[in-house]
């Protein structure tokens, strides 16, 4: 495993429980994400649909809660753990991004919400060409993540733990190219928090 998968798991592994209790009601207190939910869930209809870079579950069981047929894949173990004691009803399996398990053409919908924001730039094409290859034609990506410039080092996060993840911030054209060249076709983009933040949804063509 490469040195920031590693740090990734080693960090999410240690700030699991904080971190889970951070986002506990974080879609609650974020229509416009909650709403971008429901909108995936009507593309999507009913499944399946892979939440990758899951956490704690909390965006898994609220896709479910919508009628969705969502499961988790996390790097974390500890997050794992939780999220499949917290949503017992709900599938969760341990994962790598940059090299997704699952079979070709085998989702209606991936959700990405801020997972891939320690991904290095280098891997990112690896990662969009992945999403493109597990969904089926007319499957959905919903990518979520921190807009703007820049990479800053997390050392410290979520309750004062150790962390060790770099914490990238890319504009919504430089992630909207990422996935086109790997075939998909971005079809909606929404920021939020005046620009802080981006969503972006990507089809792959039927």
């Amino acid at each position: 495993m490469s040195a920031w998968l590693e740090d990734t798991r080693t960090s999410y592994d240690t700030v699991a429980g904080n971190y889970a209790e951070f986002v506990r009601d974080s879609l609650q207190r974020e229509p416009y994400l909650s709403g971008a939910l429901a909108l995936f869930a009507t593309l999507v209809e009913a499944g399946p649909v892979a939440d990758v870079g899951c956490g704690p579950g909390h965006v898994t069981a609220h896709l479910r809660g919508l009628g969705v047929d969502a499961s988790g894949i996390d790097l974390s173990p500890a997050m794992v753990e939780l999220a499949r004691r917290a949503h017992p009803g709900a599938r969760f399996e341990t994962g790598d991004m940059t090299d997704l398990t699952l079979p070709d053409a085998s989702l209606a919908g991936l959700v990405a919400f801020w997972s891939t924001i320690h991904v290095p730039d280098e891997h990112m094409p690896t990662v969009c060409a992945g999403f493109r290859r597990v969904l089926r034609p007319g499957g959905v990506v919903l990518a979520g993540f921190h807009a703007g410039e820049g990479t800053h080092l997390k050392t410290e996060g979520y309750g004062g733990l150790p962390m060790r993840v770099y914490l990238h911030r890319r504009s919504p054209a430089v992630v909207s190219a990422w996935l086109r060249d790997a075939g998909l076709a971005v079809e909606a983009e929404l920021l939020l928090d005046a620009g802080r933040s981006a969503l972006l949804f990507a089809r792959r063509p039927a």
